[in-house]
């Protein structure tokens, strides 16, 4: 991508959105405005970029690099924290230590920045809010990435995947309850513990449920 830092934010962002499924709400009636609702917030990829640009460091000439695969989007650029930060520093509030504090104060100006020291927290925020796990942060001596994590238990990934009716209803219970056992697996599902069992071990093999380890009554999957 290339052109000013501020072109190429909003290249980066036109491209993501390519790649991300939206789903719309639609609020109220008439003229109300639909709201869309993106697999991973956009707000929080925007801050994400933002974070990037700002804190990049171009001595290197090394690009950002937006990597998406079926499940995930990696943001990573080379860059240190402030002395003495770790991870844990951008999980609070914390102070506005940018790499680049002219870029940052440019992109403030812009009105791409909304506050200072508060992106990582909102990125964090806005994925709670959207049902998708907490995203993944990341440091080394010299890079920095943050990883968006989708909720990939869907109906629409689900089906892809030739699952019965009777193991999505199963993803979705555990993804609801937290975990499912095979009693559990035939109530649910009006089947027998053979079936339950069989389906259960599919539903392992295709790395969407993990088995507990433990063995008879205790035993119980959890999502992968």
């Amino acid at each position: 991508m290339t052109g000013t830092l501020c072109q190429q934010f909003l290249q980066a962002m036109t491209w993501l959105k390519t790649k991300l499924d939206v789903r719309y709400d639609i609020e109220g009636t008439g003229s109300q405005p639909r709201k869309e609702l993106w697999e991973i917030p956009v707000t929080a990829i925007k801050e994400a970029i933002i974070n990037a640009l700002a804190h990049k460091d171009y001595s290197g000439g090394v690009p950002i690099q937006i990597s998406v695969y079926k499940d995930k989007i990696i943001i990573w650029n080379e860059g240190q924290l402030p002395e003495n930060w770790t991870v844990k520093n951008l999980l609070e509030k914390h102070a506005s230590r940018p790499y680049n504090p002219d870029i940052a104060n440019a992109l403030f100006r812009s009105g791409y920045i909304e506050s200072w020291g508060r992106g990582t927290i909102k990125i964090i925020r806005e994925c709670k809010q959207a049902g998708i796990p907490e995203p993944v942060f990341s440091y080394d001596s010299s890079d920095i990435s943050v990883e968006f994590r989708m909720d990939i238990y869907n109906e629409k990934y689900l089906q892809s995947l030739n699952l019965s009716d009777r193991q999505v209803k199963a993803v979705f219970y555990a993804k609801d309850k937290g975990k499912i056992t095979n009693s559990e697996y035939q109530r649910l599902n009006d089947c027998s513990r053979n079936t339950a069992s069989n389906d259960l071990m599919e539903l392992v093999e295709k790395d969407l449920l993990k088995p507990s380890g433990q063995k008879g009554a205790g035993a119980f999957y959890t999502l992968k």
